[in-house]
């Protein structure tokens, strides 16, 4: 049995998985036409290797005993790239699954570079190639072929040899703090909680004021809402270009709104464009003070752009030095900012990043440290 339709032996598989010290876990999906997640498979693994798949499609499947053992505080549960199936179960559970080990990030900080793919880190570990072609099928048709289950499985059997590798090189390194610090964001509720009423912050909109940012947040808040309750994509209710030109015109009737590109004479006389119409009388009802601000971007000064070009260099031999991913050590918004404000309020200034990069950083902006070249490499040379 390599497929698990029957909840009794779902039931089973659960109970004994509950008493490993890991499991290895993986889904497959379908988005394209929905808001949520449409979960089709869950693959599953013990130490053992000895996978099973899931299938979530079948008529009347109780998951009950998987959102348990997804609850275990006694199991951990190895992912890689965790970000789409945390949120899957978070959607099905209400809660996080916990605790985790994410095997993408883990490999970020043992200097995989930056995001690496599934496949390349398991060649890079195990020396195992891995059969792609699979992986862009339909999940959701019935019923699955041998070799698509083949491929499901192998996800997570060759993640044991991953995350047995990288737990031993974390701990050589003394770098387990490093990487649950990093998953801290992964643990978080609200990493999973899509907020209507936050949605247009996702939104660009030309030469933004504060009462057009307004209306595009009751507007957002709309489409979020009607996305999520017809799960549907959200640019099947409406494209971002045309809430941002709804924003912009902040159009009063039915013969304004018609106006509006992409707009037509049927919408703009149903229900969903009274609906808009509305969201806009609300915005522009609500108390100024409320209205978003926009941010405008200073300009960065041409000494500044020197500093950040410096702490680019820094920022490349603190990687190579410390067999570390760049990208998880600092990111180019916290170059600038620490150029600009040696306080800054930026992870490359907290916790372990501080140790190996930030505290370096701020020596050099201040001349005490400076970067030159030592047997024609770039190298760290001490102010005296």
């Amino acid at each position: 049995m390599t497929i698990i339709t029957d909840n009794d032996e779902l039931a089973a598989f659960c109970e004994k998985l509950a008493r490993e010290e890991f499991i290895t876990i993986d889904t497959e999906f379908l988005r394209e036409k929905t808001y949520y997640p449409k979960l089709c498979l869950v693959q599953v693994s013990g130490p053992n290797k000895k996978a099973l798949a899931i299938d979530t499609l079948v008529k009347g499947t109780d998951l009950t005993p998987l959102f348990d053992l997804l609850q275990n505080k006694d199991v951990l549960k190895v992912f890689h790239a965790s970000r789409q199936d945390l949120e899957i179960f978070y959607n099905l559970m209400g809660c996080v699954a916990t605790p985790i080990f994410d095997t993408q990030v883990a490999a970020m900080v043992c200097g995989y570079g930056d995001s690496i793919s599934y496949e390349k880190l398991v060649k890079n570990i195990s020396g195992a190639q891995i059969d792609k072609s699979s992986q862009f099928t339909d999940w959701s048709l019935r019923p699955l072929s041998n070799k698509q289950i083949n491929y499901a499985l192998g996800d997570v059997t060759h993640l044991c040899d991953v995350y047995h590798n990288l737990r031993e090189e974390l701990k050589k390194t003394k770098r387990c703090h490093w990487v649950l610090m990093e998953e801290e964001i992964l643990n978080n509720p609200a990493t999973y909680q899509n907020d209507p009423y936050k949605a247009w912050e996702r939104i660009k909109i030309r030469s933004p004021k504060s009462r057009s940012l307004a209306i595009l947040r009751e507007l957002a808040a709309l489409r979020e809402r009607r996305a999520q309750k017809c799960n549907i994509p959200k640019a099947w209710v409406m494209r971002d270009d045309t809430l941002a030109d709804m924003a912009n015109q902040a159009p009063r009737d039915k013969k304004s709104l018609k106006n509006i590109r992409n707009i037509s004479k049927e919408f703009a006389q149903g229900k969903f464009g009274d609906q808009m119409l509305e969201a806009i009388e609300t915005a522009m009802a609500s108390p100024k003070e409320s209205w978003p601000v926009p941010v405008k971007k200073k300009p960065v000064s041409p000494h500044v752009l020197v500093i950040i070009d410096i702490l680019k260099m820094l920022l490349k031999i603190e990687s190579t030095e410390h067999g570390v991913a760049p990208k998880i050590i600092a990111s180019a918004s916290d170059l600038e900012a620490i150029a600009l404000d040696d306080n800054a309020d930026v992870p490359a200034l907290k916790g372990w990043r501080r140790e190996v990069f930030g505290e370096e950083a701020l020596a050099v902006k201040h001349g005490k440290l400076a970067i030159g070249l030592k047997d024609g490499k770039i190298a760290k040379v001490p102010v005296t």
